[in-house]
């Protein structure tokens, strides 16, 4: 069953809504600003925006926003079937009576940019709002691991929550994933490979933007097509160079590991809430993967925030709606894991 909010669901006058005065400020400082587009980044600057460090305080958390209080966040490493990877865990300060929920989070970033560390606010959000463990993965990034690198990463993470949840006060039976942008793709086929290959019961799954379709048919998209001479935070040239640095030329754009969207049997996947943006290139072909889990009859939740950008939650303070969308992702999480 597909279900949608009325207040903020798309209805069909998306480019004729004016923008928001924090959503001008965002494109603004996007465009103003040297390497935040990957399309007009040299070598250099990818290498730079890939290893730099974002600082635990100071002006990165205005941006970004920051992490909640009464909330503590570690890091550890795992050992994963090609190496140690990072993870950033955060964990209410309250007392619990019982061991609390586990949520895998998978950031954004295109397959080739970003880090756990950029999504401070929602993972700390969800931890102190659904009182859950969230631990967020530092997955290998294109181009200089492509295809199927992440994929395999972020599975590998999920088999170590599952493990490692009583270590960390959570209930390994009461397990979700919640993924933005190109996490949102990881998110929904880490769903579906857990399915399909006997892994970890997953209770719930968070799609924020997706990428759900990398195939051609992506460009057909109404939302794609308004995008080319938009391009607010997120244009269509950055996402055809994010493809060319994530997916090889061998590889079958078709194959569901790649577009979710284009899975044979989408049926027995957890319950679902996809968040999209009215102003994103991806808007369509995250209501349509929303509509194509609902016709296989899962459970699904669309909320469609027409007049934000691709990645508004990623900057909390810039955009009005990142508040009410995390309050209607626990709410989905809440219903779904307790």
């Amino acid at each position: 069953m597909l279900t949608s909010p009325s207040n903020h669901f798309y209805n069909g006058d998306t480019m004729k809504t004016k923008l928001r005065p924090g959503v001008r400020a965002l494109d603004r400082f996007m465009k103003s600003t040297p390497g935040m587009s990957v399309a007009r980044m040299t070598n250099e600057q990818l290498l730079r925006a890939q290893t730099t460090v974002i600082p635990e305080r100071g002006p990165a958390s205005l941006f970004l926003g920051r992490l909640q209080k009464e909330v503590d966040v570690r890091t550890t490493t795992f050992t994963a079937r090609h190496g140690e990877l990072s993870l950033r865990i955060y964990t209410p300060q309250s007392w619990a009576r019982a061991a609390r929920p586990v949520v895998l989070n998978i950031h954004g970033g295109g397959f080739v940019l970003g880090s756990a560390r950029q999504c401070d606010w929602s993972c700390s959000l969800v931890a102190k709002e659904l009182d859950a463990i969230v631990v967020s993965v530092d997955y290998r990034l294109a181009p200089t691991h492509r295809y199927p690198a992440a994929l395999l990463d972020c599975f590998d993470a999920l088999l170590w929550v599952a493990e490692h949840a009583p270590d960390l006060g959570g209930d390994p039976g009461r397990i979700g994933l919640m993924g933005d942008s190109a996490g949102g793709n990881l998110a929904a086929v880490v769903a579906i490979a857990a399915r399909d290959e006997a892994g970890p019961a997953i209770g719930h799954q968070a799609l924020i933007y997706p990428v759900t379709d990398m195939t051609e048919a992506l460009m057909q998209d109404a939302s794609y097509v308004d995008n080319t001479d938009r391009g607010i935070v997120l244009s269509n040239d950055d996402m055809e160079v994010f493809h060319a640095f994530y997916v090889n030329e061998h590889d079958d754009p078709t194959d569901y590991r790649l577009s979710p969207i284009l899975t044979p049997d989408l049926s027995g996947l957890p319950p679902a809430v996809v968040v999209v943006a009215g102003l994103d290139p991806l808007h369509d072909s995250g209501v349509r993967y929303a509509q194509a889990l609902a016709d296989a009859g899962n459970e699904v939740t669309v909320e469609d925030f027409h007049v934000m950008p691709h990645g508004f939650l990623s900057f909390p303070y810039f955009s009005v709606s990142a508040r009410p969308a995390m309050d209607a992702i626990v709410a989905s999480q809440r219903a779904a894991l307790y």
